[in-house]
């Protein structure tokens, strides 16, 4: 599945709370570092607050929240964008 090219950081913290239940924790400059406890575990994820985040970037946090919730990407792309 493609990911989206024009998403900012702050549409995908919203996602991420929404979807799956994560909290902003803090910020520090230009970053958000948001957490979950999942599985038993607490597990947290750096996003950068850019207007546009690089697809690399997005495609690595996707892979990481995927991992964290015994899910796939795919399932967790159907889940944050629904395609």
């Amino acid at each position: 599945m493609k990911l989206p090219r024009d998403l900012s950081g702050d549409e995908l913290a919203v996602l991420l709370r929404r979807q799956f239940g994560y909290r902003i924790v803090r910020q520090k400059g230009t970053h958000m570092r948001l957490t979950v406890v999942a599985q038993g575990a607490e597990h947290s994820v750096t996003i950068p607050r850019h207007d546009h985040i690089r697809v690399g970037t997005l495609g690595a946090i996707v892979s990481d929240v995927a991992e964290s919730f015994g899910l796939t990407r795919n399932e967790v792309n159907q889940r944050l964008f629904g395609n």
